[in-house]
């Protein structure tokens, strides 16, 4: 079932490309990543579940581009729109071939099963 998104007709007109464009170079920025490495792992200063997932990564010999944006009283409504875009809640966002594949715990379960190594042959 996908998850709830408003529909761009019931946003008025004259605030849509405020929507749409709202901390949007945050977004480019991620999908740019996402697009030209394999893995990426978005986080946040001082959070330590990003490095708990880059940890797992460089433990399992994963090579791996890493972003991070802020703290956590500093860039959170940046990172709000990461939020949003991604509908997944919480730092670090782990992606695999362009695919979110969640947070560090998520990506330790995807390492422990073998599913990430078929995921990047």
């Amino acid at each position: 079932m996908p998850r709830p998104i408003l529909d761009e007709s019931a946003i008025h007109p004259a605030v849509r490309a405020q929507v749409a464009e709202h901390d949007g170079d945050i977004v480019r920025e991620v999908q740019a990543a996402v697009a030209s490495h394999p893995v990426v792992v978005v986080g946040m200063r001082a959070n330590p579940y990003p490095k708990k997932a880059r940890r797992a990564l460089d433990a399992a010999g994963v090579a791996h581009h890493d972003l991070d944006y802020g703290g956590y009283l500093s860039d959170w409504r940046r990172r709000n729109a990461l939020k949003m875009w991604t509908g997944w809640p919480t730092f670090p966002m782990v992606f695999v071939k362009g695919q979110l594949v969640g947070g560090a715990n998520d990506l330790q379960k995807l390492i422990d099963s073998g599913e990430l190594k078929r995921l990047l042959a």
